[in-house]
């Protein structure tokens, strides 16, 4: 292959690649001198200075050899230097140290080189492809896209999208889905990097983005902005939660993304394959909105935990299998949407806990009902919680404000948990109700108790006194 073979009708070339490609047509231009002077490189060496330039008016790759204007005298190598008189020759005006360019003859370079140079204008306009490709689905990212699916590469589904593929990974499909060759399908752009082998193109139909990009597909309000989705979960091909809110009080956010007769959500579901989306309203008071997320169940009570971002969800006893959701998918998608852990109980169950709450802070000493109440709402559950407490947190419980109160009650317990351990007993527990519901009547009696316990286990410990001192008596007689 002779070099006029590779570099003639370059004007038309350029015009062809560029226009077939999508490519710059100066992108086109540069890879094309790269490889001209590549291929000049490997046939006259890379000592000799020679530069290439595209002739617009000729449309073809002109090869030029610099050289420095030397004395006669001084003449030494002619690949890099020039002689004064032969400079002259050429241009009148040349000076010593002056470059003076020659015209070299393209034809001379030769099948190899010109062989190279093809490689090389090859190469730079594939690359040049990547780079083109990558921007524009850099700018996708976060879009969804649509192709066909061509094949499966160790789980991976490859979609063709015209003029690159992209890749599903496993963890990024819907579980059950299954689609063969020359299938539609559609994903959302989750991530485009740039590879030696080009651009890699990962696209999701399990993420979370996927859906609510879905939604704003199909709900106008949300496009518009008038209805935005503040939160969402899923557990791809089975159930999903949306929260929303409206920036406008005449727009129902819930009835806008559900449609004239669910028309909009059943179009989407049917894209998930049937995956069952709630959509709920969202709210900026956690308590509310955590009531919301776990619809459709009904709440008796919340108990917050702000510090560790926890709750305590309190459900009538035939509400509970209902909160927690088949496999307990229903908390686990109300947990992620909200933020928040979640702890689901039964009425019952609460009763019971609180009872044995009760129970064990009325074994303080001087220990009203009232004031274990207290105690057990703002969140301290045993007095040995109450023995490792700070005074600051003491002081938030009602009633002991003052430091010095709150720093009795902590001392108080402490003495408490040294007693137990010293006479090695176990400390007394509520009496359990396994098998049957906790009424508010139990939790009454079990208080009952612990008072009744207090009053025998003070009654022994004044028993236990006055018989030392009597003993103590009769020795000094």
């Amino acid at each position: 292959m002779a070099a006029e073979g590779v570099f003639s009708d370059l004007s038309r070339m350029i015009e062809q690649v560029g226009k077939d490609k999508g490519i710059d047509r100066q992108v086109v231009i540069d890879a094309v001198i790269q490889g001209m002077l590549v291929a000049a490189r490997k046939k006259y060496g890379t000592y000799r200075e020679i530069e290439a330039q595209y002739n617009e008016e000729s449309g073809e790759v002109e090869l030029y050899e610099f050289k420095e204007v030397v004395n006669d005298a001084d003449f030494c190598d002619e690949e890099v230097e020039i002689k004064l008189s032969e400079a002259l020759e050429l241009d009148p005006a040349a000076q010593l140290n002056d470059s003076i360019g020659s015209k070299l003859e393209t034809g001379d370079l030769g099948r190899i080189a010109a062989q190279t140079a093809k490689q090389i204008i090859t190469q730079r306009v594939r690359d040049a492809e990547r780079e083109l490709i990558f921007n524009e689905f850099e700018q996708r990212k976060g879009d969804i896209a649509s192709g066909i699916a061509r094949r499966v590469e160790r789980g991976a589904i490859v979609v063709d999208l015209g003029r690159t593929e992209a890749y599903i990974p496993p963890r990024e499909q819907i579980p059950g889905e299954q689609y063969k060759p020359g299938d539609r399908i559609q994903g959302y752009i989750a991530d485009v990097r740039q590879t030696t082998r080009g651009p890699q193109i990962i696209m999701s139909r399990a993420d979370e983005r996927y859906l609510m990009k879905l939604f704003e597909m199909e709900v106008p309000e949300i496009y518009d902005g008038i209805v935005e989705i503040k939160a969402a979960a899923r557990e791809p091909g089975q159930r999903a939660k949306i929260a929303v809110i409206s920036k406008d009080s005449a727009v129902d956010p819930v009835g806008a993304c559900v449609g004239m007769k669910g028309s909009r959500v059943q179009n989407i579901v049917q894209e998930l394959r049937g995956e069952k989306i709630d959509i709920v309203n969202w709210d900026e008071e956690p308590a509310r909105f955590v009531c919301n997320a776990l619809a459709p169940a009904e709440i008796s009570k919340v108990f917050m935990d702000e510090n560790q971002m926890k709750m305590e969800i309190v459900v009538p006893d035939h509400q509970l299998s209902l909160a927690i959701g088949r496999k307990g998918q229903n908390v686990r998608l109300a947990a992620k949407l909200t933020g928040w852990k979640l702890d689901i109980m039964s009425e019952a169950t609460q009763a019971q806990r609180t009872a044995e709450a009760i129970f064990n802070l009325m074994l303080i000493p001087g220990m009203s009902q009232t004031m274990a109440q207290n105690i057990y709402q703002s969140g301290f559950g045993t007095f040995q919680a109450l023995a490792d407490a700070a005074a600051e947190d003491v002081m938030s419980i009602p009633g002991y404000d003052d430091p010095a109160k709150a720093q009795k009650l902590i001392d108080d317990c402490k003495a408490l948990v040294a007693k137990y351990l010293e006479e090695g007993k176990e400390i007394p527990k509520a009496p359990s109700a396994k098998g049957q519901e906790v009424s508010g009547e139990a939790v009454g009696d079990a208080k009952a108790q612990a008072a009744q316990r207090l009053k025998e286990e003070m009654a022994q410990l004044a028993k236990a006194e006055s018989s030392e001192a009597a003993a103590a008596e009769e020795t000094k007689e």
